[in-house]
C-alpha cells in the first residue's frame, strides 16, 4: 500500500499514479469489500426523506461516487433509480466497474437491497443510467460529461464518499472539501460514511484515520482537516462556521462493513 506522512506536500498526480499502479498490478483486493455499502442501502431505503430521492423527484437524481472502485455503489444507486457517475483515476478500475455493473443489471444481487420486499419494489421501478469516467477528481472539466441533453451542469444531487477521503494524502483534504463544494448542487447532499474512525491519527495510511472533528473542520469550519491529536480532533466540532457546508444529520448506521469495527458514522452535509 501507499504510505505517507504529512511532512511534505505531494502533487495530486502522485496520488493518482500510485492508485493506478495498484489497479494495474492486480492489487485492488487490498481495499475491495465485495458488495455495496450497507449503510448507504439502509439510508436510501429506510430514510429517503433525508436525501434527494427518486420517489420525490420529477427527474432521476444525479449521483456521483468518486473513487468508485469496482462500482458496487454505482450499480446499487442506479438500481434504486439514480443516474450515477462513477469516477476513477485508473482505466483498469473503470473497465472492471463497467463489467461489474453489466452483470448487476442483468441479474441484480440481493445485497443491493435491504430485503426481498424492497428488492421487488425497486426492481419494479425505473432503473437509472450509469456512466464511468476516467479522470482526476481534482481536475476541472470532467463534470461537463455529466450533463443530460446538453443542459448546463448545475451539480450533483447526491455525492457519496466512503473510502475516498481516507485514501488521500492528508494535505489534500482541504482541496477535497473545496472540490466537493463545487460539485454539489445547491439543493444536493454530500453523504460520508466516516471511516476509519478507530485508527490512530498518528499512523500512516492509506487509509488514514479520520474522526468526526476532521470532517467538521473541513466542511463546516473551513480548516485543513489535519490533526494527529485525538483531543484536538474531538473538540474541532466546536469550531465556528467558516466553510461551505452545514451538517444536516449524524447517524449511527444499523449496518456497515465489519472492517469498521462498529465505529462507522454516517454524516449528511449540504451547502449553506
Amino acid at each position: 500500500m501507499l504510505t505517507s506522512t504529512c511532512s511534505a506536500p505531494r502533487p495530486h498526480n502522485h496520488q493518482g499514479i500510485g492508485w493506478s499502479e495498484l489497479w494495474d498490478s492486480g492489487q485492488s483486493d487490498l481495499w475491495d469489500r465485495g458488495e455495496p455499502s450497507r449503510a448507504l442501502v439502509n439510508l436510501i431505503e429506510s430514510k429517503p426523506d433525508l436525501i434527494p430521492h427518486p420517489s420525490r423527484s420529477s427527474r432521476r437524481p444525479r449521483a456521483l461516487v468518486p473513487g468508485c472502485g469496482k462500482g458496487y455503489d454505482v450499480a446499487m444507486l442506479a438500481l434504486h433509480g439514480y443516474d450515477v457517475y462513477g469516477l476513477e483515476v485508473s482505466p483498469t478500475a473503470v473497465e472492471t466497474a463497467r463489467a461489474y455493473a453489466a452483470t448487476q443489471f442483468a441479474a441484480p444481487s440481493p445485497y443491493n437491497f435491504l430485503n426481498a420486499s424492497t428488492e421487488d419494489q425497486y426492481l419494479g421501478s425505473e432503473r437509472g443510467q450509469v456512466r464511468f469516467i476516467v479522470d482526476d477528481f481534482f481536475a476541472r472539466g470532467w463534470e461537463v460529461e455529466c450533463r443530460s441533453n446538453d443542459e448546463e451542469f448545475t451539480g450533483f444531487d447526491l455525492i457519496y464518499d466512503y473510502t475516498f477521503l481516507c485514501a488521500l494524502f492528508p494535505e489534500m483534504r482541504q482541496d477535497w472539501a473545496q472540490r466537493m463544494s463545487e460539485l454539489i448542487s445547491p439543493s444536493g447532499v454530500l453523504v460520508c460514511l466516516e471511516f476509519p474512525s478507530y485508527k490512530d491519527l498518528k499512523l500512516p495510511g492509506p487509509p488514514w484515520g479520520l474522526r468526526e472533528g476532521i470532517y467538521w473542520d473541513l466542511l463546516v469550519a473551513g480548516g485543513n482537516g489535519i490533526f494527529d491529536d485525538e483531543e484536538t480532533a474531538k473538540t474541532a466540532t466546536q469550531a465556528a462556521s467558516g466553510g461551505a457546508f452545514k451538517r444536516l444529520q449524524y447517524i449511527k448506521p444499523p449496518r456497515s462493513y465489519k472492517v469498521a469495527k462498529g465505529t462507522d458514522m454516517l454524516s449528511i452535509w449540504a451547502l449553506r
